[in-house]
């Protein structure tokens, strides 16, 4: 392996890393890490967020030791999980100096990474706010959580840390469809999340980003469980393999339509909204299937519910090809929705409401990370039922900024 360079260590710990990793199993990748920080003269500790973004769960390792899951809200780790942000620890009470920092594939969310000063390794003089230190750590922490993305699909054990109970088998079909819950590039954020995640049924979502074109959308199949989930399986896929094709947003409804009828007559529909997005103009044209319509919020307030590109949904061919038109300014964020958000009902029957949901967004807008503004909007929905959650709630950010983009990146 490597040794330390003492011009810039942290080009040795990278370049170490990239060695031990690369027939690394998922099982072996928090040991590759503590072993190359340990000439730093540091210990670290990879936490992952749950699937459903309440907990930081420990990554088992040699520096893990007896560490906890740490709650995403009120605590430290949660708050640098939270607002993308670093924050260093001086030692006190026992602990060592240490440096909680976002974990991040690109500007995916999967937890937090800490670093702590070792003791007795005569690294005691190290400066947590130093800035060659902290670029190493940036470095260092953007190549573990690609490395964390990169060996997932390998094994079971990653996936194990971030759940706390059992997957449904539709849920476990659904979340090998969907792609990362974040997506940003340089004029554009989009989010998601998806509840309750064990056991989802037909909700889905999906996006794609070619040129100055964004194309995304969000899915709700009727019935529950697997059935739920093969239907919208089959019309991700559809419409996929349609949009590779070349085909327009009326056309990928329709390779939907067909696909329904094909494998699955027996189910009744899928509503959807399908969308592109112009990222040079702001033009966006959407086909809305049956699906309650997006919300347009812009400067903290809800404009207006996005009405138009009606059609029956998916399943039901429907010989209408009307495409609704909105053009976007700079900082417009656009809001999906299934109806398991708004349709929750607490103890007396009242539903939580549009009207709830919008005031929720207008609370939040500009404040927060897209990703961390539908955390909260999601866990407020489902703390709004009564029980259990009577059915899938899924929700959907797309922000057309600069600004928003530079909201996700980390924040020393």
């Amino acid at each position: 392996m490597s040794t330390p360079d003492a011009s810039w260590p942290w080009r040795a710990a990278i370049a170490d890393l990239l060695a031990r990793t690369r027939l690394a199993q998922p099982d072996e990748l928090a040991a590759e890490v503590a072993a190359a920080v340990r000439p730093l003269g540091l210990t670290a500790t990879i936490y992952l967020v749950d699937q459903e973004q309440r907990t930081l769960r420990p990554v088992p390792g040699p520096d893990t030791g007896d560490a906890e899951p740490i709650p995403v809200d009120e605590t430290v780790a949660g708050r640098v999980f939270r607002t993308v942000s670093w924050e260093p620890v001086p030692a006190g009470d026992g602990h060592p100096a240490r440096l909680w920092m976002p974990l991040l594939d690109g500007t995916e969310r999967l937890g937090v990474l800490e670093l702590a000063v070792r003791g007795g390794t005569g690294h005691a003089d190290i400066d947590l706010g130093d800035e060659a230190f902290l670029a190493g750590c940036d470095l260092f922490g953007q190549l573990v959580g690609h490395l964390i993305a990169t060996k997932i699909p390998y094994g079971d054990a990653l996936l194990k840390v971030r759940r706390v109970r059992r997957m449904s088998e539709a849920s476990e079909l659904l979340w090998r469809l969907l792609p990362p819950m974040t997506f940003v590039c340089h004029r554009a954020v989009v989010s998601a999340i998806l509840e309750p995640c064990y056991e989802v049924g037909g909700d889905g979502f999906d996006y794609a980003a070619d040129g100055p074109s964004l194309f995304f959308a969000i899915f709700d199949t009727a019935g529950h469980e697997m059935r739920a989930g093969l239907g919208t399986a089959v019309v991700m896929s559809a419409i996929r393999a349609a949009r590779r094709a070349g085909d327009d947003l009326d056309g990928l409804a329709r390779a939907a339509d067909r696909a329904l009828e094909a494998y699955l007559p027996e189910l009744r529909f899928t509503t959807a909204v399908l969308a592109h997005l112009d990222l040079d103009s702001g033009r966006m044209r959407y086909v809305n299937a049956g699906h309650p319509p997006p919300l347009l919020v812009r400067d903290g307030r809800l404009v207006h519910e996005l009405t138009g590109g009606r059609r029956l949904p998916l399943g039901l061919d429907d010989s209408g090809r009307e495409v609704g038109e909105e053009t976007l300014r700079r900082g417009d964020r656009v809001l999906l929705y299934t109806d398991g958000i708004t349709e929750a009902r607490d103890r007396d029957g009242a539903a939580f409401g549009v009207d709830r949901l919008a005031g929720l967004v207008r609370r939040d807008a500009g404040r927060l990370p897209a990703p961390e503004t539908l955390r909260r909007l999601c866990h407020a929905a489902l703390s709004h039922y009564a029980g259990p959650p009577a059915d899938d709630a899924t929700l959907m950010l797309v922000e057309w900024s600069y600004d928003a983009v530079r909201a996700m990146l980390p924040l020393a």
